[in-house]
């Protein structure tokens, strides 16, 4: 039975419109039409006005729900944070490994492979950081793990045979062959925990690197003498960068001169994750380090920056406060970006027929108050999990 939503205000690749009904059947929209012209055998489902948007892809989820990646690679583990962050309109995200053994990467494309075989909502590959990452930029990140690329890491990354695989590496810690030879077997590669000079930089985008997992953070900034890692990205109007969204990690004035020099397209809002997002309690172990939140994000003992508490929903409420964005654009570096990104325009990332079901109501107030995946509707925990 297809299923209509009506009587909401629906965010279209043309903007916002009103009037109109989203028809959805076997998890894909099906058309967008006049509520009148709804069939009579839809299931109708009222939004009371409120706004529907796409659903929210995370690029960068390293946990949630009290579940980090790292603890246990597991399904079930994907699952966890995967049902977390939907309460908060993530409908796709790439479960995201810190440096690790190359055991436990093992554990973790396998473990992805088994979630999407086993239908876990939402799951769309998996997001290696690390552990081919400069010393000198490690932030919170393991030194310890780090190594560097060799023909046994190309062939594990090579291999994964469901889903999406982004790794995040220091371009200046390998060699442009080497980029373009984990490009040539599908793996998008990105630049993080980098010190590399602005040549090095350009090289590696010219050899098949997309951009940059979180932009300024932990890579080598823009000087008067030395462009860096940042200045290579901004100068390029291609590359893609992620940007941390929570008035911590970046400065806003910062990100709002950022976004002035490219196309607004190239930007994606990535939250950056940790197990307590879903959680009263905000504590956690990391690899044996104490994190706690402070002022809306986490740190060690040292202060020292360990991901983020930040939700989906409300990096895009802050891209629109602390940036000045239009909700619009800030839906489109939550959504439209991502599965650019990912290579899955043409299946997510809108609302259009053609496109699947994935969808999150939001309120005035820009809360998700329920989310689809596939048009199955889940509603959103209205309070944080006691654990």
């Amino acid at each position: 039975m297809p299923i209509a939503l009506v009587n909401g205000r629906v965010l279209t690749p043309a903007g916002f419109v009103s009037g109109k009904a989203v028809l959805v059947e076997n998890g894909v929209v099906v058309a967008l039409l006049d509520a009148r012209d709804v069939p009579a055998d839809a299931q109708r489902h009222d939004l009371g006005g409120d706004r529907l948007v796409p659903g929210f892809i995370d690029t960068q989820v390293n946990g949630g729900g009290g579940a980090l990646f790292n603890d246990a690679p597991t399904a079930q583990t994907i699952a966890t944070i995967g049902e977390a962050h939907r309460a908060y309109g993530t409908t796709g995200f790439l479960p995201t490994l810190i440096s690790d053994d190359l055991e436990v990467v093992d554990a973790a494309l396998r473990a992805t492979e088994d979630a999407i075989a086993q239908g876990v909502p939402g799951v769309l590959g998996v997001h290696i950081e690390g552990p081919f990452l400069n010393p000198k930029r490690k932030g919170i990140h393991d030194e310890a793990k780090f190594r560097v690329i060799d023909e046994d890491a190309i062939a594990l990354l090579s291999s994964l045979k469901r889903g999406k695989l982004l790794l995040t590496l220091a371009p200046e810690r390998t060699t442009p062959d080497i980029i373009a030879r984990l490009a040539a077997a599908g793996v998008i590669v990105a630049a993080g925990h980098t010190n590399a000079h602005y040549e090095t930089m350009r090289r590696a985008l010219d050899h098949g690197l997309t951009g940059v997992t979180h932009l300024f953070n932990a890579m080598s900034p823009l000087t008067s003498r030395e462009p860096g890692v940042v200045g290579a990205v901004l100068e390029n109007q291609n590359a893609w960068a992620g940007i941390i969204v929570d008035g911590r990690h970046v400065d806003p004035v910062t990100l709002k001169i950022a976004l002035r020099t490219r196309p607004l397209d190239r930007f994606m809002l990535v939250t950056d994750a940790m197990p307590t997002v879903g959680l009263t309690n905000k504590r956690f172990n990391l690899q044996g380090r104490e994190i706690v939140v402070r002022d809306g994000v986490c740190v060690d003992e040292a202060g020292t920056l360990a991901g983020s508490d930040l939700d989906m929903a409300a990096a895009v409420r802050n891209a629109v406060s602390m940036l000045g964005l239009t909700l619009e654009d800030a839906v489109m570096m939550a959504s439209a970006a991502p599965a650019a990104l990912l290579g899955l325009q043409q299946r997510r990332g809108a609302i259009a027929p053609g496109l699947a079901a994935d969808f999150c109501r939001l309120d005035d107030a820009l809360n998700v108050t329920s989310t689809w995946i596939d048009g199955k509707e889940t509603h959103a925990r209205q309070e944080a999990l006691l654990v």
